[in-house]
């Protein structure tokens, strides 16, 4: 087992890092830069190290740096939590070839997935579907209006290079190519340095289904159930949760497999997560797949009862992984909200500033994530999180009430939230009967924006939406 690690990250997977690392008996080291130095995760390490200004590309994505400081420090190993460098091939590379230990796949993984063009060839030769497309070297407009017509409209364009809704286009006819195009290949760019688009069939009303895997560096690869992660806004998750509801046995078990099937096709250690669009009909396609630990995780280890920062760390340590795929559990129900500081009523903006008052209600079924406390503040430099909200039930209902009391019973004072509209979401008949698509919150945003947090009053009038 590693006896050191550095956490490349910050915010709230660099705490939950922390917190395993530490039962372990690992001693942690963190970074921060000039605008974390009071930080939650800098205040819980065992020591830590300034990197940098507060602007991300000059402290937490200066991948000398964080390999300067690791071998300083002395440290084992490098967890790269997600976000920033958690999928930077180059960075991998950079901590192997210092001597490091990094904490999730090899770089050939990370670069097979890195590309969407590459990563559907890899996935159409082990068998798993993937969505019609053009993911061509030809760039140039006539070669995607006679490829997308072929596809049929309507069309996504997607950077080929990178991921977070950024850069994507829905395209409805030739006359909105050449427009979209160009505003895709511009903020693929200005994202991710690289402005390589790919056109795919836009599937209408899909469910966003993804599977969580583990390898080891033994070959064996297991799944640890799935996860539905539909509810979304601008291609951004919002609420997820496991198992994914609603699914047929066989539909559940073709995910299962084709994931299995990806992340062995790839040779994969450490945990991943392979994403699927689901159709109405039942069909499914590959969507891509996330080289390193996801947000949403906690879904599946409330499910599980598995702390996957552990099996992590022990898998990068040489382990095998701790339990095979039969011994694997699956317990009720889980869901997960995603607490921001933004304004809803404001297009989402963030809300940066000093938090006066945190209190978020810890009661019986629930567990708070979060990056801050009370009297912290949210940089604007970088992603506003301030928790995530989970729950556990029996069932999928239970864990829906029980998320919906921790959150209309939690206290945020300071910037602006999103917690009346992750608890207006939850009383929706259509959330509640499982009856959504990934463009649900798109559709129906100006009826899911109430002007404060509702109470109790107000969540029972919510439960007799129609919407």
């Amino acid at each position: 087992m590693l006896r050191s690690l550095l956490i490349a990250n910050r915010g709230e997977i660099a705490c939950r890092v922390i917190q395993s690392a530490h039962r372990l008996g690992i001693r942690t080291v963190a970074v921060y830069s000039e605008a974390d130095a009071g930080a939650r995760h800098v205040r819980l390490a065992s020591e830590a190290v300034c990197i940098g200004p507060a602007p991300a590309a000059d402290s937490y994505l200066r991948v000398a740096r964080l390999v300067e400081v690791a071998l300083a420090k002395s440290v084992e190993g490098v967890h790269p939590g997600y976000g920033f460098l958690s999928e930077n091939a180059d960075f991998a590379q950079a901590c192997s070839d210092a001597g490091l230990i990094f904490v999730g796949p090899g770089p050939e993984a990370i670069r097979a997935m890195g590309s969407k063009s590459l990563a559907k060839d890899h996935m159409s030769r082990a068998g798993v579907p993937v969505v019609p497309d053009y993911r061509g070297s030809d760039q140039s407009l006539a070669a995607f209006t006679r490829h997308v017509a072929a596809i049929g409209y309507p069309a996504m364009l997607k950077p080929a290079y990178g991921g977070g809704g950024k850069g994507m286009r829905r395209v409805e006819s030739d006359a909105a190519l050449a427009e979209a195009l160009a505003a895709a290949k511009r903020e693929a760019f200005a994202s991710f340095g690289n402005d390589e688009i790919i056109a795919e069939k836009f599937i209408a009303h899909p469910r966003h289904v993804e599977v969580q895997v583990f390898g080891d560096q033994n070959g064996d690869v297991v799944h640890l159930w799935e996860r539905d992660c539909t509810l979304q806004r601008r291609h951004q998750k919002i609420i997820e949760e496991a198992p994914a509801f609603g699914l047929p046995a066989a539909l559940r078990n073709d995910l299962r497999q084709a994931a299995i099937r990806a992340a062995k096709a790839i040779h994969y250690v450490n945990a991943g997560t392979v994403e699927f669009l689901v159709d109405t009909d039942g069909a499914f396609y590959f969507m891509e797949m996330n080289t390193r630990l996801q947000v949403e995780h906690p879904v599946t280890e409330a499910i599980t009862g598995i702390d996957l920062v552990e099996w992590q760390l022990r898998v990068a340590s040489g382990e095998r992984l701790p339990l095979r795929q039969d011994d694997i559990p699956c317990s009720g129900h889980a869901i997960e909200a995603r607490l921001y500081a933004e304004s809803p009523d404001k297009g989402f903006l963030p809300s940066p500033g000093r938090i006066r008052k945190l209190s978020l209600d810890r009661i019986s079924g629930t567990r708070i994530d979060s990056g801050v406390d009370s009297g912290d503040s949210v940089a604007p430099y970088y992603d506003p999180m301030i928790a995530k909200v989970i729950a556990h039930g029996a069932d999928r209902n239970q864990a829906r009430r029980t998320l919906l009391q921790g959150l209309l019973n939690s206290t945020i004072e300071g910037p602006d939230t999103n917690l009346a509209f992750l608890a207006t979401l939850l009383c929706t008949r259509a959330f509640q009967r499982g009856e959504i698509d990934i463009q649900f919150v798109d559709r129906h945003l100006d009826q899911l924006l109430p002007a404060e947090t509702p109470s109790i009053e107000a969540v029972a009038i919510a439960m007799a939406w129609t919407i």
